[in-house]
C-alpha cells in the first residue's frame, strides 16, 4: 500500500451535504375557522341586509393572505372594509347616471330603443373590465410580504379595450381562442406588476394550454358542432318553410312535416348532443380549472424568481365533489325548513282577516327562505371550491431564484378603492 493509498483509507468518510430543498408556498389555513368566517359573515349579509358583504370580503383577504407562507414568511392583506365601502358608493354614483341615460334613451328612441338596449351590454362589459384591472390595482397595493408592498400600473382603459377584443374573439370562436385571449390579457397585466422594484412578467404560451385543452373541447362541441350541421345541411327546411306557409293549424303543420324524417332524426341528434356536452362540461370542468391554474402559476415570473407548479387534479374534483355532498345536505335542510315554514304561515294567515297583511307575511317568509338558500349556497362554495382552490394552487408552488426577494428595494403607493368598488357594483369583483 502506498502511502497516498493509507491516507485515503484513514480517512473517514464524510457525508455529503444533500442540495438544499427549493422554497415552497404552504397554506396553513384551518378549514373549521373558514367555515365559522363563512357562516358568520353569511348570518351578518343576511341581518345587514348585504351591506355587511365589505367586512366579509376584508375578513377573507386577510385569513387567506395570513395564512399563506412564502418560502417561511406570511402574506399580509392592509386593506379595510370602510375603503371598499366608499369604492362602491363612489361607482354606484357614476353608475346610476350612466344607467338612467340608457334607460330614458331607450325609452325615448322609439324602434331604436332595442338598439340602444343592446348597445349598452358592451358598455357595460367594457366597464366591467376597466374595474377588474382597477380591482387588482387595488389589491395588489394592499398586498405586503416582508414589509414590501406590490403595485401596478399601466392604462385599465387600454386593458379594457384588449380584453373586449379577446374576450369577443374568444365567444366568436366558440372558445378556441380563450387560451389566447388568457395569454395577452395576463401577459398585459403581468408587464405591469411589480414587488417593490421587481418587475414581473407572464410567459404562459396560449398555443400550449390551447393543445393542452384540445381534446376537452372537442368533446364538449365536438357533438353539438356536428348535431348543428346535420340539421343545417340534411333537414328539408325548404319543405318545412312550404308546410309553414299552407298550414292554418298545428296539427295540420305537423301532419304536413310527419314524412321528413331527416327532421325527427335531426331533434334526436340534437337532444342527445346537448345532454352528451353538458354531462362532459361538468366532468371535464375541475380538469380543465386544474389545467388553467397549473399553467397559469408556471407562467409567473418576478425579476429572477421563476414559479413553477405540481397542482395536481384530485383535489380540484374532490372540492367539487364536497360542495356537492354538502350542498345535497343543504337542500334536504332548506326542503324541510321551507316544509315548516309554509305549515306556520298557513295556521298564521288563516288567523288574519287582512289580506294584505297575510300576503305581506307569504312574502316576507318566501324572500327569507330564498335569502338563506342563495347565502348558504355561497358559503358552502366558498370552503368547499374555493378554498381548495387556494389551498391547493398555493401548496403546488416551488420558487427557483427565491433569492432575489431578500435584495428588493420598496417602491409604489397605495391605490383607491374606485375601481374595487365599481368591479364590485357590476357583479365582476373577485378575491
Amino acid at each position: 500500500m502506498t502511502v497516498a493509498e493509507a491516507i485515503v483509507a484513514s480517512t473517514p468518510d464524510t457525508p455529503t451535504a444533500a442540495p438544499a430543498a427549493a422554497p415552497r408556498v404552504r397554506f396553513t389555513g384551518d378549514t373549521r375557522a373558514y367555515w365559522r368566517l363563512q357562516l358568520r359573515g353569511a348570518l351578518l349579509l343576511a341581518v345587514t341586509l348585504g351591506i355587511y358583504r365589505f367586512w366579509l370580503a376584508t375578513d377573507v383577504r386577510r385569513f387567506l393572505w395570513a395564512n399563506t407562507e412564502v418560502a417561511g414568511e406570511p402574506l399580509e392583506y392592509t386593506g379595510t372594509a370602510t375603503e371598499l365601502l366608499v369604492g362602491f358608493l363612489i361607482a354606484i354614483a357614476l353608475l346610476v347616471p350612466l344607467n338612467l341615460v340608457i334607460a330614458i334613451a331607450a325609452l325615448g328612441a322609439g324602434d331604436l330603443g332595442a338598439l340602444v338596449s343592446i348597445l349598452a351590454l358592451p358598455l357595460l362589459f367594457f366597464l366591467g373590465q376597466f374595474a377588474i384591472y382597477r380591482a387588482r390595482r387595488y389589491r395588489l397595493t394592499r398586498t405586503v410580504y416582508r414589509g414590501v408592498r406590490c403595485h401596478q400600473d399601466g392604462s385599465a382603459l387600454r386593458y379594457a379595450v384588449c380584453a373586449v377584443f379577446w374576450w369577443s374573439l374568444a365567444v366568436l370562436t366558440l372558445g378556441l381562442a380563450y387560451p389566447f385571449a388568457l395569454s395577452r390579457l395576463e401577459r398585459f397585466k403581468l408587464r405591469h406588476t411589480y414587488f417593490g422594484d421587481l418587475k414581473g412578467r407572464f410567459e404562459g404560451s396560449g398555443l400550449r394550454l390551447l393543445l393542452r385543452g384540445l381534446p376537452m373541447w372537442l368533446l364538449v362541441i365536438g357533438p353539438l358542432a356536428f348535431a348543428a350541421a346535420y340539421t343545417v345541411f340534411e333537414v328539408e327546411w325548404p319543405a318545412i318553410i312550404a308546410a309553414g306557409s299552407i298550414s292554418t293549424s298545428t296539427s295540420e303543420f305537423l301532419n304536413a312535416i310527419e314524412g321528413l324524417t331527416n327532421l325527427y332524426a335531426a331533434i334526436i341528434l340534437c337532444v342527445t348532443a346537448l345532454v352528451f356536452s353538458v354531462v362532459a362540461a361538468a366532468v371535464l370542468f375541475p380538469v380543465f380549472q386544474a389545467m388553467v391554474l397549473r399553467w397559469w402559476i408556471g407562467g409567473l415570473r418576478l425579476g429572477g424568481l421563476t414559479i413553477h407548479s405540481q397542482l395536481r387534479t384530485a383535489p380540484i374534483y374532490g372540492g367539487y365533489l364536497r360542495f356537492l355532498g354538502f350542498g345535497l345536505l343543504f337542500v334536504v335542510a332548506m326542503a324541510v325548513t321551507a316544509g315548516l315554514a309554509t305549515a306556520l304561515s298557513f295556521l298564521v294567515v288563516a288567523n288574519i282577516s287582512n289580506s294584505v297583511a297575510a300576503e305581506a307575511i307569504n312574502a316576507t317568509m318566501a324572500v327569507g327562505i330564498y335569502v338563506i338558500t342563495m347565502l348558504g349556497f355561497s358559503a358552502i362554495y366558498q370552503v368547499t371550491v374555493k378554498l381548495t382552490l387556494w389551498r391547493a394552487g398555493m401548496e403546488s408552488i416551488t420558487l427557483d431564484g427565491a433569492d432575489v426577494l431578500e435584495r428588493v428595494k420598496a417602491e409604489g403607493a397605495l391605490s383607491s378603492a374606485v375601481g374595487e368598488g365599481l368591479a364590485d357594483a357590476l357583479n365582476m369583483g373577485g378575491i
